[in-house]
């Protein structure tokens, strides 16, 4: 069965740095998408960075030149680069997969891992 589990998530002063990881298993590295997703409390779930197999990525705006999502096949591993970070990334963060490619920002994600806090001050 499909399993996501985070790590990396921390404090950090405004500015600072965090990457976080994602170990994966369960599916074979075919077509899909995979994405981080964020929610704050009181706010709806977003979306914040897509990848394809293909390696293609997308990102929302609002962390479009500071965060960089990446994925190690190797290693079954999908990341999260987040620099230059804000107090309104202060989030609970998670990694998401979907078992159909194609446009990967509109996908459901159906499989969520159990979270990872962000705490930007």
């Amino acid at each position: 069965h499909v399993q996501l589990v985070e790590s990396g998530g921390g404090s950090v002063q405004a500015g600072g740095s965090l990457k976080l990881s994602c170990a994966y298993s369960g599916f074979a590295d075919s077509r899909y998408c995979m994405a981080w997703f964020r929610q704050a409390p009181g706010k709806e779930r977003e979306g914040v960075a897509f990848i394809g197999t293909d390696g293609t990525t997308s990102y929302d705006d609002s962390v479009k030149g500071r965060f960089t999502i990446s994925k190690d096949m190797y290693r079954r591993n999908l990341n999260l680069q987040m620099n230059s970070l804000k107090p309104e990334d202060t989030a609970m963060y998670y990694c998401t997969y979907d078992p159909l490619s194609g446009d990967c920002v509109s996908r459901l994600y159906p499989y969520t891992g159990q979270g990872t806090q962000v705490t930007v001050s």
